[in-house]
């Protein structure tokens, strides 16, 4: 089963809170276990024993197949937390989250989980794991209910044991039949999607069941059954030998554009040379060496049309902004803290490449902060940069930060939207690592700010960001959800 299928059959479903779309989560939204995660952390803290160790390795081979296995590895696993406050393991949840394990989130069922917000589906992350394990993920993809395993913990601090019934088999289901009773949603109408075969009753109780990257019992299980079943791309795991060669040769004719360029550049006392010819023979040649094609689907017109402009991109992975200088490709540079001009090696480069140093710490006078910015702007650079800032632990847009939008009024220019999608599989968050794929791009049309004025520019930033938004959620080529019709109260109809 395809990804697109199984979102044209989300799409085509009802649209209401009644319908529910119920994921697991190891296995099913990450790859792996976020509980290895957990594991590793203790290892790197010299926190787990050597008898812990050897019993947890021990139930790692034997494998879990009944609830009393379950039962057994979660009070090997709760024992240590023994005595750690709530608050020190829920920090430690979203560190971990944030550092590693989002980064080990399939892409593919995060799209899932976007087209059933967009039909309004009530969304529930169901999990055998403890609320910090999951919790970070269930705000992530904000969902609405989570069931886990609860935990035992008396003044906030947490006694070792189970506080209730642990979330594994049968015991999963029963908890999503519950909350269905108690929250009005219709099982017979509803989604689920797990990876497992201990999740059988769990997919068993909804319409639409999907095994995700299922093992080998449940795609036999799915496959006697009927039930769709989707592969996704394994996350997180080391790079091959291949992906390391395809890296080696990335970086590799970078550095020889760069030496060309620079060679061309000091030739000619010129430092756009410089850029330019790394941005062309760089970026052409490291993403065919790669196996990376970039592939502009829409609006290729507005690269050209209006120079120069502040041209902004979606920050998911470190390739993005690779992707954007392929794109612009001659007569522009990018932002950067002035105090990066301080940092040995790459100050230097920064400033070789005519980059603009902005003070991001003067707060009192913005427009004298970005004024290094415009004047590259007015003396005919284009500028290349993201408006998120940060880049999001998943692929979630980011709030927009407001610099780009007033250093391209304050010069006059125009604003160029370069929306990305795929380069999460090309170069994973965190990743230095690159893989083949295609990397799609909508290029919108430029946006004038000639008549902008201060006080407006976060509505008009917040326009350009619902602009995003619209097109990742209606990609070319893509199943997108239906237009919502408005009943005459403004309500929204099936």
């Amino acid at each position: 089963m395809t990804l697109d299928k199984l979102l044209a059959d989300v799409f085509s479903s009802p649209r209401g809170p009644e319908i529910g779309a119920f994921f697991d989560y190891d296995g099913t939204l990450i790859t792996g276990y976020s509980a290895t995660t957990f594991y590793n952390q203790r290892f790197k803290d010299l926190d787990i024993g050597p008898q812990e160790l050897a019993r947890t390795l021990w139930t790692a081979v034997r494998g879990i197949h009944t609830e009393e296995d379950f039962a057994a590895l979660l009070e090997l696993s709760l024992g240590a937390w023994s005595g750690k406050t709530e608050e020190d393991m829920t920090k430690l949840g979203q560190k971990l989250f944030v550092s590693e394990i989002a980064g080990k989130l399939h892409t593919e069922i995060w799209e899932l989980v976007e087209a059933h917000r967009a039909m309004e589906h009530t969304i529930v992350l169901a999990s055998s794991a403890t609320r910090f394990q999951v919790e970070p993920m269930a705000e992530a993809i904000g969902a609405d209910h989570v069931l886990c395993t609860p935990l035992e913990a008396i003044d906030g601090v947490l006694t070792g044991r189970t506080g209730g019934t642990p979330l594994w088999g049968s015991q999963k289901a029963n908890a999503v039949v519950d909350l269905a009773r108690a929250k009005g949603i219709d099982l017979t109408r509803s989604f689920a999607y797990s990876n497992g075969d201990e999740d059988v009753p769990f997919l068993s109780t909804v319409a639409h069941p999907t095994a995700v990257a299922p093992d080998k019992g449940l795609r036999e299980e799915a496959e006697r059954r009927g039930w769709p079943v989707l592969d996704c791309v394994p996350r997180g795991k080391r790079p091959g030998v291949v992906d390391l060669a395809r890296t080696g040769a990335f970086y590799g004719a970078f550095a020889g554009a760069f030496v060309a360029g620079l060679g061309a550049g000091l030739l000619n006392r010129s430092r756009g040379q410089i850029v330019d010819i790394t941005s062309t023979i760089g970026t052409d040649l490291g993403f065919a060496l790669a196996g990376v094609e970039v592939k502009v689907i829409s609006g290729a017109e507005h690269l050209w049309s209006r120079r120069p402009a502040v041209f902004i991109f979606n920050h998911q992975s470190n390739i993005d902004a690779v992707v954007a200088m392929k794109l612009v490709r001659q007569s522009y540079t990018g932002v950067a803290k002035k105090e990066a001009k301080n940092i040995p090696g790459f100050g230097q480069l920064f400033q070789i490449a005519d980059v603009a140093f902005i003070d991001r710490g003067n707060v009192k006078d913005p427009k004298a902060a970005l004024a290094p910015a415009v004047e590259k702007l007015r003396n005919g650079l284009s500028i290349v940069l993201s408006p998120e800032g940060t880049r999001s632990p998943t692929p979630r847009l980011g709030p927009f930060k407001k610099g780009a939008f007033h250093m391209a009024m304050q010069a006059g220019v125009p604003i160029v939207s370069m929306v990305m999608k795929g380069q999460n599989e090309v170069m994973w968050r965190g990743s230095q690592t690159v893989r083949s794929g295609v990397i799609e791009v909508v290029v919108l049309p430029p946006v004038e700010t000639t008549d902008w004025k201060a006080e407006d520019v976060s509505a008009h930033a917040e326009a350009i960001r619902n602009d995003w938004l619209h097109t990742l959620a209606h990609w070319p080529g893509r199943p997108s959800a239906p237009e919502s019709v408005t009943d005459g109260a403004g309500k929204a109809t099936p």
